[in-house]
């Protein structure tokens, strides 16, 4: 206390007191609960796109599984080329009938359980005058690291049928294409088309299916193409969602503990 003396007359004052302090001890709690659903909300996020993506996966997969084993249908001429997709056309079984270009093919490196080797692209001039590529199948290389000479499909028509794919542009995790010299390493159907002067060609190339004789010394085996989809979205969910339910239970076990510890000692 302190005495105060002035004006002719004495008091006693008290000096104003400090508002009581905020336990530091519960500062820690609150922030780590915030913490806590913050993750988890996260987590359960995840978890939940996940699954989304889980139904996505296993409705294209049964998209492709009906185009691939469906009857071929005509490849789509150039008044369809601006409506081709992905999503609403790779995998899909198509026919075509032409003749041919042999002296503009080109050989894709490519490795298949058949072994290294390269893929053989070769345009086709359709009946009704427009070219397609054609991955015409695989050529597996010697032990030199060679591959044999490619059999010449003559000038003779051909009708065909096999399966949709789209371009694969240059660069990515593929090595990157060089025209100059004829190294490719990517189906990359506008590439391909420059360095071989074949002007306007379809947007996509078609994996032909097996013929008879595939496999001779220069004669491309077709019908290798792998169709397989990676799905690990499940287990992705799973694990998302028990790293939220450990962040829980790990956020519960610390918020008992300090509160048996307050317990103690208000004792």
């Amino acid at each position: 206390m302190t005495r105060v003396r002035g004006q002719g007359c004495s008091r006693t004052c008290r000096r104003p007191s400090a508002p009581p302090a905020r336990p530091a001890g519960r500062v820690a709690p609150a922030l780590l609960a915030v913490l806590a659903l913050l993750a988890c909300a996260v987590l359960l996020g995840l978890g939940t796109w996940q699954l989304q993506r889980l139904q996505w996966k296993l409705a294209l997969i049964e998209r492709v599984e009906q185009r691939v084993h469906a009857a071929p249908v005509t490849a789509p001429a150039p008044p369809a080329w601006p409506a081709v997709t992905a999503a609403a056309d790779e995998y899909r079984r198509v026919s075509l009938a032409g003749t041919f270009l042999d002296d503009r093919s080109v050989r894709v490196q490519a490795v298949t359980a058949r072994g290294s080797g390269y893929w053989v692209l070769t345009p086709l001039r359709t009946d009704a005058g427009w070219t397609v590529l054609v991955n015409r199948g695989f050529v597996g290389v010697d032990a030199t690291g060679r591959a044999p000479a490619i059999a010449d499909p003559g000038d003779a028509r051909v009708t065909l049928s096999g399966l949709l794919r789209m371009a694969e542009p240059d660069g990515g995790f593929l090595r990157k294409n060089d025209p100059a010299t004829g190294r490719w390493y990517s189906r990359d159907v506008d590439a391909i088309a420059q360095a071989q002067g074949l002007g306007q060609v379809a947007p996509y190339f078609v994996d032909a299916d097996a013929t008879p004789g595939a496999g001779r010394p220069g004669v491309p085996v077709g019908g290798m193409t792998v169709v397989r989809f990676h799905n690990n979205h499940l287990v992705y969910a799973l694990t998302w969602y028990a790293l939220a339910l450990m962040v829980a239970g790990a956020a519960g076990w610390i918020w008992r503990q300090e509160r048996k510890q307050r317990t103690e000692r208000a004792q």
